[in-house]
C-alpha cells in the first residue's frame, strides 16, 4: 500500500563497523554520546517506574482521589501476588490482565482494589504510545467512567489523554475516514457486488438502507449500474431520519446527502429518487437518538416499516442493506411481547416486506455478555485490530489516527461503562448472526467468485496484514489472521422468483 512507508527523514545511519573508531567524525562521536546519554536516562525512567509500581503493588499507592465512604478493605499484598508477572513485561497480555483485575474489583464493589489497578494502568497507558498502550488509555477512561457511575461520589485525577470531543465531519472528511482502513469499504464492496448480481435485469430497484456511514456506500453502486449492458435501472433509496448516537457524525442532513447522491446519479444518467423515513417524535430531521431513547426510537422505526409508509411498488426489486446497524437494535427479550427481542422483530418485519436480498455486514465479535470481565476480554482483543492496523502506516501524532481511535474509544466506553438498555453497542459474532437469520426464516446467498475477486482487489490497496476468508455463509475480513468484519447475504425462505 502506498501509505505504508518508514519516515526516516531526520535519522541518519552509517555502517561504521569497518571504520576505526579513532577516525570517526566528531559529529558522529557527539551523536553517539547523546544517544548513549538518552539510553541511560530512559533506563533510569524505567527503573523509577518499576520501583514505583512495586511500591504500589506492595499496598502503598500514592494518594489518588478515587475515594468513597463505602470502600471495601483488601489485603495489602493481594494485588502483588496476582500481578507479579506484569512488572517486567507490560505487553498486551499483561495489560489485559490488569483490566480484568480492575473489572473484577468493580463488579464486586471493591473500589480500593480498583483504584490500585487503575493507578498501575495509568502508568502503563499512553495515548501516544504503541497500539497496546493507546488502547489501554481508552479502557482506563472507560473503567474510570464506570467507577464514577458505581460510586457517584467518586472522583479520580487521571493524567492520561483527555480524549477528543466528537465532531461533525464534512463529506470529504468522511470519505477520507472510510478510506483509511478497509473497515467499512470491505462491507461496501461485498454488499454492492452481491446486490448488483441480485438485481440483474430489474428495471426498477428500491434500496432500504440502514447504516451509520451516511450513504457513502452508494456512489460505487450507482457507477456500476450506469455501466450495465441493458442500461441502468430506476433507483430509489430510502433511509431513516434518525440514527444511533455513534460516529462517524456528519455536518449535513440526510436530505443534503440525498441531494448529493441525486446529482451524482444525474451525472451518471441513472434515474434516481431519495426518500427519508420521517418520525414525528424526532424534532429535527437526521437527529441522533439519545442513549436513553434508543429503544423507543427502535420501536417507532418498526412502526414505519410497512409497505404503505415505505411506498413499496410491485414493479420494484426491494433490497435491504444493514451495514453496522443491526447491533443497535436491543436484543433483550425481557418485557417484550412473546419474549421476542426488537432485533428479531425487525428481521420478522423485513421478511414480511419480501425483499429480493438482505445484506448484513457488521463487526465480528460477541460484545453482548452480561459479565463485564467477559466483555473486556473480547473487547480488548477485538479493538486491538484497528489500533494495530493504524500503527502500520500513520505516525503516532497523526490527527486522522487520533480521531479514528477516539471514535473506537467512545464505543469502548459504551461497552464498559453501561449496562442494560443504556448500553447500545451489542455486537454479536458472524456465526451467531447466521443462526439468528436462519431461525428468522432466511436462507443464505453465497458470494460468487466475482465478488471475492473484487474484495481481494480492494484489499490489495491496503496493508499486507489485511486478508479475507470464507466461513460458511460469510465473507470475513481479517487482520493478521484475526476476524474483524463479516459480510452475509440473505433472502426470505418463502420468496418466489
Amino acid at each position: 500500500m502506498a501509505g505504508i512507508e518508514t519516515n526516516l527523514s531526520g535519522l541518519q545511519y552509517r555502517d561504521v563497523k569497518s571504520t576505526p573508531r579513532l577516525i570517526l567524525p566528531w559529529k558522529e562521536i557527539w551523536t553517539h554520546l547523546m544517544r548513549k546519554r538518552q539510553q541511560i536516562e530512559t533506563d533510569k525512567m524505567k527503573l523509577s517506574r518499576t520501583a514505583a509500581m512495586k511500591a504500589e503493588l506492595r499496598g502503598n499507592p500514592p494518594p489518588i482521589s478515587l475515594q468513597s465512604p463505602s470502600l471495601f478493605n483488601t489485603p495489602q499484598n493481594s494485588l502483588s501476588g496476582a500481578l507479579r508477572g506484569c512488572l517486567g513485561s507490560l505487553d498486551g497480555a499483561c495489560i489485559e490482565k490488569l483490566l480484568l483485575h480492575c473489572a473484577s474489583a468493580l463488579e464486586s464493589n471493591d473500589v480500593t482494589l480498583a483504584q490500585q489497578v487503575m493507578w498501575v494502568l495509568n502508568n502503563v497507558a499512553s495515548s501516544m504510545g504503541d497500539p497496546n498502550q493507546r488502547l489501554a488509555s481508552w479502557f482506563l477512561r472507560a473503567l474510570i467512567s464506570r467507577a464514577s457511575r458505581v460510586c457517584p461520589t467518586t472522583a479520580m485525577n487521571f493524567s492520561g489523554s483527555s480524549g477528543l470531543q466528537r465532531r461533525l465531519m464534512t463529506v470529504t472528511e468522511l470519505a477520507e475516514y472510510v478510506d483509511l482502513i478497509p473497515w467499512h469499504r470491505f462491507g461496501f464492496c461485498a454488499a454492492n457486488s452481491t446486490i448488483f448480481n441480485a438485481i440483474q435485469g430489474c428495471p426498477r430497484v428500491h434500496i432500504l438502507d440502514f447504516s451509520i456511514t451516511h450513504c457513502m456506500q452508494w456512489p460505487t453502486l450507482i457507477d456500476a449500474l450506469a455501466k450495465r449492458p441493458e442500461g441502468p435501472p430506476s433507483l430509489r433509496i430510502t433511509v431513516p431520519s434518525f440514527r444511533p448516537p455513534v460516529p462517524p457524525l456528519l455536518n449535513v442532513s440526510s436530505e443534503e446527502v440525498g441531494l448529493r447522491l441525486a446529482n451524482f446519479a444525474k451525472f451518471r444518467d441513472v434515474p434516481f429518487e431519495f426518500n427519508v423515513i420521517e418520525d414525528s417524535s424526532s424534532s429535527t430531521m437526521g437527529e441522533m437518538i439519545s442513549r436513553e431513547s434508543s429503544s423507543l426510537y427502535s420501536e417507532s422505526l418498526l412502526n414505519h416499516l410497512n409497505p404503505s409508509m415505505l411506498d413499496l411498488r410491485d414493479d420494484e426489486a426491494l433490497v435491504v442493506n444493514c451495514q453496522n446497524w443491526l447491533r443497535y437494535l436491543p436484543d433483550d427479550q425481557k418485557g417484550r411481547a412473546q419474549n421476542v427481542s426488537l432485533r428479531d422483530t425487525f428481521l420478522e418485519v423485513i421478511k414480511g416486506l419480501n425483499p429480493r436480498i438482505l445484506v448484513v455486514v457488521d463487526e465480528d465479535a460477541d460484545l453482548g455478555a452480561s459479565s463485564l470481565t467477559s466483555r473486556i476480554t473480547t473487547c480488548f482483543n477485538y479493538f486491538w485490530i484497528p489500533f494495530d492496523a493504524l500503527e502500520t502506516f500513520l505516525p503516532k501524532d497523526n490527527h486522522q489516527r487520533i480521531e479514528y481511535e477516539a471514535d473506537i474509544g467512545h464505543k469502548i466506553e459504551d461497552i464498559i461503562t453501561y449496562e442494560g438498555l443504556q448500553r447500545i453497542e451489542r455486537l454479536e459474532s458472524g456465526p451467531k448472526l447466521s443462526q439468528r437469520m436462519k431461525s428468522s426464516g432466511f436462507l443464505s446467498i453465497p458470494f460468487c467468485e466475482e465478488t471475492v475477486r473484487e474484495v481481494k482487489c480492494l484489499l490489495d490497496e491496503h496493508a499486507s496484514g489485511w486478508g479475507m476468508k470464507r466461513e460458511e455463509d460469510m465473507l470475513v475480513l481479517t487482520w493478521k489472521g484475526h476476524n474483524s468484519i463479516f459480510a452475509t447475504a440473505w433472502f426470505p425462505s418463502g420468496l418466489e422468483d
